[in-house]
């Protein structure tokens, strides 16, 4: 039977059919994946979890009786919002480690070879390092209220702050996803990220008043992400005026996830 006889099957009856994978479905599956990867890997999410502990214990303790806050609120008060940033902060570097890692391995080019959105890998890379984000902070939360953390807002402001921590987190695991696939090896990625990460996580107002400072690194300490994301929760968390900051903090969000979230993209297409 031709093709042009009666009755006859259309050729483009025999195309495969290739169903429509949601890009959501194949994110969440790979977040997954990296969920249960860290899992199955106890005594580095023991560790990840280990040292904001003891951030807390040392700040709080060590250096707490010589820090003056020019608020007048107990330093411990003053510190939580700080320590929630820092940690966070340096955290995110295992984003790039991993990335790296997973390129290294050949990971990213079985991804590439299965029908499967290609944003998904990325995605759930920053989605799998927000959940333990999560997990991070309420334990940070916890520690904090044991030794002395005090909330002089509302369970509300407070619970704003931190999502604010969340979200400034999700934002620079896309930073380090972007490290992470341009230098293509965990130790270089780990390198890399350290002397971008240290400069702006102590020259901050994370643990000391700006003012305190030499006057020619207050600018910088003043007005850079990490500075801007701290003041924004500790005034979510202590009171007093609180707009100017949210809005500061929220817009270099936004500036750094549209800069280095299509650079990410990139530079994995490229890669992979």
């Amino acid at each position: 039977m031709t093709e042009n006889a009666v009755g006859a099957i259309p050729r483009e009856s025999f195309r495969p059919h290739i169903p429509l994978i949601s890009p959501a479905r194949d994110t969440s599956a790979v977040a997954w994946r990296n969920i249960i990867g860290l899992l199955r890997v106890p005594r580095f999410f023991i560790f990840t979890l280990v040292q904001p502990v003891i951030f807390v214990l040392l700040f709080r303790y060590v250096f707490g009786g010589a820090i003056q806050t020019p608020t007048g609120v107990p330093y411990v008060d003053y510190l939580m919002p700080g320590i929630f940033l820092q940690t966070v902060t340096f955290g995110s570097i295992t984003t790039g480690i991993s990335m790296a890692t997973d390129y290294q391995s050949g990971l990213l080019e079985r991804f590439r070879s299965l029908p499967m959105a290609r944003s998904a890998v990325l995605g759930g890379r920053t989605m799998a390092d927000l959940a333990r984000n999560v997990i991070v902070v309420i334990l940070i939360a916890s520690v904090g209220f044991a030794v002395g953390f005090r909330i002089h807002t509302n369970a509300l402001a407070f619970l704003a702050g931190l999502l604010m921590v969340l979200t400034f987190a999700y934002v620079l695991s896309w930073v380090f996803s972007f490290v992470g696939m341009a230098t293509k090896d965990p130790e270089t990625a780990q390198a890399a990220s350290f002397p971008v990460v240290a400069p702006l996580v102590f020259a901050s107002s994370a643990f000391v008043p700006v003012s305190t400072m030499p006057s020619w690194l207050q600018g910088f300490a003043t007005y850079q992400p990490v500075s801007c994301n701290v003041n924004a929760v500790r005034a979510l968390c202590l009171g007093g005026p609180t707009t100017t900051y949210v809005l500061q903090a929220l817009a270099w969000d936004v500036a750094i996830l549209a800069v280095f979230a299509p650079l990410a993209i990139w530079v994995y297409r490229r890669s992979v």
